[in-house]
């Protein structure tokens, strides 16, 4: 892993003041350069990274203004050859990071604390004392410049503290450099001295009123800001990177850039290297051919005719085309911004089309230099504002969702949301194919559209909208809008021609999209320093189920890498091996450990930490991080094609897996909470899949079950065991739940044994009993894998349909897990429509009541509300009415209400 930022400014002011015959400053280009070329050779290996510092301010900025404040600008002769550098970084074939938001530290840090769970050897090229910290067994640091290799023993020789000491280190002395306090007066060998007769940071904080003299009272006057110095120099591990160690291989060298760019710079030898006999450090990685599959049909894409298209500059261009907006009956209408992120994504342009093969793009804040002029940006969209707000003007996007939510943060609410391809590619086929435009366009209309990776780059190089050139932006922004256009013009009629699908699209997925960007707009409101706490409380317990597994395992090792957990459990604790991996070493896949975890303490302790482990880099360290610096609310992506039953899923947090079954993940709901003179009011559908069962199936006694507001789990085990439901014990009640819910997932009886802990006779005689007691579960089951079978795919009550390509599969497997999800499909699907359903109706419902009330989230089956505490009741029964009128069963619906200040105490 190589600090090329530290690199950057080292070779800058190691090498001589190059400059080619141009008069471009070379030097750091070179010396980066030359240090890169001999690491592929010199350490035997294809992986490598480099990573330099992204443009912008970090968190670290946000801690503390005056961070790096001191530090002069970067001097003109090294800003001109950053480019150029990361150009000719990734032409060598160097994996280049740049994460925004953080610093090159935090990434590397982060990296090598993966790479170290995947059982890698770790080196750090820099020259950055800070990176001491990161050192441990199987993290080494390098200096390439000077040769120096520091390991453990390495960092205390130099510093006279161990590691894990560093940061406390830095924290003392501060950085003058970055403008990190520290404690005036405290040095170097002050900090070392006081961490070798204490220990840590607090253990010196604690006895400060023991240090003697001026130092003393100079730690005594500063104890305040060290916690927030301790902040400033701890590199943070758990960065958002999107790559694994992994994935960071070199690629073959780009030649022909290489030849530009060595000529340009004058780099005689290596450009004569390149025209010579193939160097190998230039030449390391072989380049590989690569296929690209279409769909079938798409072969012989083509690429859509664009001569068309307009660039909007004038006045007069924009009032012609307004006049035909005006005049169109449906508008395909799309938005190019400066983020995906969209509530903090601002509008760069607009593109239109109202007949295919003919649109324009409006290019309005296109930023790069020499861009130019362009209309008003505020002119432009205040005149398109009647037109968009206009609820008898249709609209027709891809994914328009996203497309509202930005108008919305120029003050815009987009009425007469018609289409949406997307959309109508989901409710036609919802496991057919992605969902996006590119790839619809491929297998609809033969069409290969430009990719934005053409106009705007790749990986950190890849160029923000504002940024592109504005006659590469306007056709591909032109393009999307035309090509939304063609593809309803190709979806639609499909739909037409399946009435129960076409109703599912007008009726619930379109009307639902604006209800759900409303949602995500107001965002839910979380307890930061709770979520810290309970961060911290992790971290120990972490730790001590880490020193339980040492004491079990006799030896300190890695939980995280299954090459030692291996060793450990299947050598030298001789643990019996469940399954083997493909290349016939034991598995210590998660269900083989739960497995284990019955019988054996090391494999249940792994679980735990694996578990924790989880919730604190997803949800306890990370939720504070997307808290948004405007609303003070995290704000959720609710994405409606992605499952292919109907459910919706979330994204940016993932509301749908905080797990509620430990104490741990109940308390990561605590941290979702009500402002105040608010509470949160959550409802959730009791029992809906059985219900739905009961429906579909028409079992007379699961019927019965529900109509009389039975314990319906209580009521199967009385069924089954001939008892009256009062003798029905827990265990037996327990046993019965996993039936119900087991046979809605397909369980097998194998499955059932497993979980229930018994034989497998006993439990197919448990199968074998109920079936018997209920009879039109059993021939709903028969009947829908026939159905299946016949027809090729499923339907909800509400007409959505699942394709099952597989259900008449040759191979065994692939047939039974097709017939699996033809039973559960049915039932799933069902649900997901109802709770839409329920949705629409409360949100039609909630503006007229007059309470100040709003729903914030939808997860699973159950909804959260925010309310004023006065209308508590009053939303109550408003949306218990709603919820349960969402649907017309066999059965009743039964909706489950709680109220409180957090999540958890609503729910």
């Amino acid at each position: 892993m190589v600090d090329g930022s530290s690199y950057l400014y080292r070779a800058f002011h190691a090498m001589p003041p190059l400059k080619n015959s141009r008069g471009e400053p070379t030097g750091a280009l070179y010396g980066v350069a030359n240090m890169l070329r001999r690491l592929p050779k010199e350490y035997g290996t294809d992986n490598i990274v480099v990573v330099f510092d992204a443009k912008g301010p970090t968190f670290r900025d946000d801690l503390f203004k005056e961070y790096k404040a001191h530090r002069p600008p970067m001097p003109d002769d090294l800003r001109s050859q950053v480019e150029p550098l990361c150009q000719l970084v990734e032409a060598l074939g160097f994996p280049i990071l740049r994460v925004s938001g953080v610093e090159a530290d935090d990434v590397i840090g982060t990296l090598a604390m993966q790479a170290l769970e995947d059982s890698r050897e770790v080196v750090i090229s820099t020259g950055d004392k800070d990176m001491a910290q990161l050192v441990r067994p199987g993290i080494t640091l390098v200096n390439t410049m000077t040769n120096r290799t520091m390991d453990r023993e390495g960092v205390k020789e130099k510093f006279d503290v161990w590691p894990e000491q560093v940061i406390d280190y830095l924290a003392l002395v501060g950085d003058t450099s970055d403008n990190i306090p520290g404690v005036p007066k405290v040095g170097a060998k002050t900090a070392a001295k006081w961490l070798n007769e204490y220990g840590t940071l607090e253990e010196i904080v604690t006895h400060a009123g023991d240090i003697k003299g001026k130092v003393g009272e100079s730690l005594r006057d500063n104890l305040e800001q060290l916690a927030l110095s301790k902040e400033l120099a701890t590199i943070r591990c758990s960065v958002e990177i999107g790559k694994k160690p992994g994935d960071l291989v070199m690629t073959a060298p780009a030649t022909e850039t290489l030849r530009e760019m060595f000529t340009r710079f004058e780099f005689q030898t290596w450009l004569r290297q390149l025209d010579g006999p193939a160097d190998e450090a230039v030449t390391t990685v072989e380049a590989t051919a690569s296929a690209v599959v279409t769909p079938s049909g798409a072969a012989a894409a083509v690429s859509v005719e664009r001569h068309t298209y307009e660039i909007l500059f004038t006045q007069a261009a924009f009032d012609a085309w307004l006049d035909k907006l005006k005049a169109a009956e449906l508008i395909a209408f799309d938005t190019e911004t400066t983020s995906l992120n969209y509530m903090d994504a601002e509008i760069v342009g607009v593109s239109f089309a109202v007949k295919s093969g003919e649109a324009a793009y409006v290019p309005l804040a296109h930023a790069y230099l020499d861009a130019p002029e362009q209309l008003d940006r505020e002119k432009t969209l205040a005149a398109l504002k009647p037109l968009l707000e206009d609820p008898r003007k249709q609209k027709l996007g891809q994914h328009l969702k996203y497309d509202m939510h930005v108008l919305l943060n120029h003050g815009i609410a987009l009425r007469g949301f018609a289409h949406d391809t997307m959309l109508e590619s989901y409710v036609l086929n919802s496991t057919a194919n992605r969902h996006d435009m590119d790839t619809l366009a491929l297998a609809h209309l033969g069409v290969r559209t430009i990719a934005f990776e053409e106009i705007a780059g790749k990986g950190k190089k890849q160029l923000t909208f504002d940024e592109i050139r504005i006659e590469d932006a306007g056709p591909y922004a032109a393009e999307d809008a035309d090509i939304t256009l063609r593809l309803h013009e190709t979806l639609y009629p499909r739909l037409e021609n399946i009435p129960s699908l076409r109703e599912l699209y007008e009726n619930v997925e379109i009307p639902l999209a604006p209800v759900l960007m409303r949602m995500e707009h107001d965002g839910v409101l979380i307890d930061r320093q709770l979520l810290a706490e309970q961060s911290h409380e992790l971290s120990e317990k972490l730790k001590d189920i880490e020193q339980q597994a040492f004491a079990e395992a006799g030896r300190e090792f890695n939980l995280g890498s299954p090459k030692q957990l291996q060793q450990i459990l299947f050598e030298e604790q001789n643990i019996p091996v469940i399954r083997k991996t493909p290349k016939g070493q034991p598995s210590t896949a998660e269900d083989v450990l739960v497995e284990l975890a019955n019988d054996y303490r090391l494999p249940a302790l792994i679980m735990q930490h694996r578990a924790m482990s989880k919730l604190k880099s997803t949800y306890t360290d990370k939720l504070p991080e997307m808290i948004n610096a405007k609303t003070g609310r995290v704000h959720t992506s609710y994405h409606q094609a992605v499952a292919a039953t109907g459910r919706l899923s979330s994204a940016d947090p993932n509301l749908q897996n905080i797990p509620i079954r430990t104490a741990e993940g109940r308390r990561i709901r605590q941290a979702f909470i009500a402002p105040e003179g608010c509470l949160l009011l959550a409802a959730d559908y009791s029992q809906i899949e059985l219900r739905i069962m009961a429906h579909l199936s028409g079992d007379a006694s699961l019927l019965k079950a529900f109509k009389e507001d039975m314990d319906i789990h209580r009521a199967t085990a009385a069924e089954i065991r001939g008892l009256k439901p009062a003798d029905v014990t827990d265990e037996e009640r327990r046993a019965a739940k996993a039936v119900n819910f087991g046979l809605i997932y397909g369980m097998s009886a194998f499955g059932l044994a497993k979980q229930l802990g018994i034989g497998r006779n006993e439990a197919q005689q448990y199968v074998d009993l109920y079936f018997e007691r209920y009879p039109g579960v059993k021939a709903y089951m028969e009947n829908t894998r026939r159905l299946a079978k016949e027809q090729g795919f499923v339907e909800t009550v509400f007409g959505r349909r699942l394709y099952l390509p597989d259900i008449n599969a040759r191979n065994a497997q692939m047939r039974q897990y097709a017939e699996r999800t033809a039973i559960n499909a049915p039932m799933q699907g069902t649900a997901a429509d109802i709770i839409k359903r329920a949705m629409l109706s409360v949100a039609g419902w909630l503006p007229e009541s007059g309470l100040k009330a709003r729903m914030i989230m939808q997860v699973h089956d159950e909804l959260v509300f925010e309310v004023v505490e006065k209308d508590v009741e009053r939303l109550r029964a408003g949306v218990i009415e709603h919820m349960c009128e969402a649907a017309s069963l066999a059965v009743p619906l039964k909706v489950e209400t709680g109220t409180g200040r957090n999540w958890d105490e609503a729910h």
